[in-house]
Order: C-alpha cells, then structure tokens, then sequence
C-alpha cells in the first residue's frame, strides 16, 4: 500500500514547503483540491500549486482531488495536465469525478450542475485528455465538445498516459463501469449501502470480474491520529487487507496547515511488519 496526504489548506508558497516535509517523512502522494468558491475557505488554483510543489519534490505522487473536468475546457486541461507532468518528471496524477454543486463555481457561474450532463461532459473530456497526450493527430465530435484535427505537443512524459483515477459509486454499474476504463477507482457508497473495509473487499471483487487487477488502484481516503502511530496503522490495516493500493489522509475539517503538518510529520501510517 502506498500513503498520500491532501494539503486541505495552505497557499502554494505553504503547499511546496509541506510537500517537501512529505516527501523526506516517507509519504508516497501529496495531493491539492479542485474548487472556486466553497464557502469560506481559502481556495486557490491547483495547477499553480502542483506546479509550485513539483519544484520542493522528486519522488513524491502529485494530483488533485479531485478535478470535475465537466467545468473545464478539456483541450486546456490537457494543457495543464501534460506542463505539470513534464515539470515533475512524470509524477502527475489525474483524479476526476463529477464536482461538488455546492462550490459556486457551478451552477452560480452558469456551469451544468444535472449529474447527467456532467457525466457525459466527464466521459467525453476524458477521451479528449487521451487523444490529445498521445501527440498524434486528433479531431473529435461529441455531444457536448466538438473540434477539427491538430495535434498537442509536447505529450506527457508518462506512458501510455497520465494515470487516471475515477470517483465511482457502488452499487453504480455505470459510474464503476466509468472508472474500470481507466487507471484507478476513488470509491465511494451510494445511499443504504454503509462503507466499510467488507463493502471495498466486495467492490475490488466486481473490478476483479471485468479487468484485470494489475496496475489497477483504488483509492480510500480517511484519517488516522498523528499521536499514535500504531493505532494509526490499526485504523488502516483492514482497507489494505480489502484490497485499498492507496491511503490518502484528508482531514477535511481540522486541516490546519498546523495540523498537517503535525500529521505530515509523524509519518504514514504504515504497519512496522514488511508487506504495506
């Protein structure tokens, strides 16, 4: 099992100085978020953070968490995507899902909030993503995007891309359907269906059943106390048994940037036995 943490506050200058403190502590990721306007929260742009903590890192998985690209331009997300890669030396990650409506950089801006059409404005920008990274000639025609042929270069350093991973939702055939095209899951339970390390060892059993598992990851979030390093470990243990590759920490409510780094620097949690 790898470990990753989301910077859930902090400006760039403060998210390169804790991606450093993480990457010398042993973390694996450190990942941003994607908003415009959620409430009170100081929000800024995650490509110019990523950019600026590529520059205090070299090993360390970066991305944001997540990015809905229903309200972005695929061929200037693509832009993005591929300059973050090449500065990191092919260290990006692209999480994706649909958005929060709550951030007002949705419906208070005009941008489509009706699931169904984010999901297909979803689908078509990730096709886009591929056939530009792949720095041949591309043109393409959907309901909701359209453009003549040209060609993007540089691609990206990764390949064949930049790993893609996929909010899905169980029991959803079609948004876990989504996800299972791509390069990993960031799962999530539906209404009536209560998640647990049981509920993910039965979703990584229906992944199992249509792809291959290999190179495959799914991505659980939580936290663990930065005090206690073996009850940490305890709280993660059962997700890594389901069948979790990775554990990001995401304190969405105490994240201080304080408080990240305290969790920063008391290490992942990591059981002390060989094998996560």
């Amino acid at each position: 099992m790898k470990f990753g943490i989301i910077l859930t506050s902090g400006s760039p200058r403060e998210a390169a100085g804790l991606a450093a403190e993480a990457e010398a502590a042993g973390w694996d990721g450190v990942f941003t978020w994607d908003g415009i306007s959620v409430g009170s929260a100081d929000t800024y742009d995650p490509w110019v953070t990523m950019a600026a903590m590529a520059m205090t890192t070299s090993r360390v998985r970066l991305g944001a968490i997540v990015t809905p690209p229903s309200r972005r331009r695929p061929w200037k997300l693509a832009r993005e995507t591929v300059s973050v890669d090449v500065l990191s030396g092919g260290r990006l990650v692209l999480p994706v899902g649909l958005g929060a409506v709550d951030d007002a950089g949705f419906g208070n801006v005009g941008e489509a909030t009706d699931r169904r059409e984010r999901a297909e404005r979803l689908d078509e920008a990730l096709g886009i993503l591929a056939g530009l990274w792949s720095g041949g000639p591309f043109a393409f025609s959907g309901k909701h995007y359209r453009f003549s042929e040209m060609t993007f270069w540089p691609t990206p350093l990764q390949r064949p891309r930049i790993p893609v991973w996929v909010v899905g939702a169980w029991k959803s055939e079609r948004s876990l359907g989504r996800a299972i095209r791509w390069d990993g899951l960031l799962p999530y339970a539906l209404p009536g269906h209560e998640w647990s390390p049981a509920l993910l060892s039965e979703v990584r059993e229906w992944i199992a059943e249509r792809r291959p598992l290999d190179g495959f990851d799914i991505v659980v979030e939580g936290t663990t106390p930065a005090a206690d390093r073996e009850a940490a470990a305890g709280i993660v243990a059962p997700w890594a048994e389901a069948g979790a590759t990775w554990w990001v920490e995401s304190d969405w409510e105490g994240g201080t940037v304080e408080a990240v780094h305290l969790r920063i620097a008391a290490g992942p949690p990591r059981k002390a036995s060989p094998g996560c």
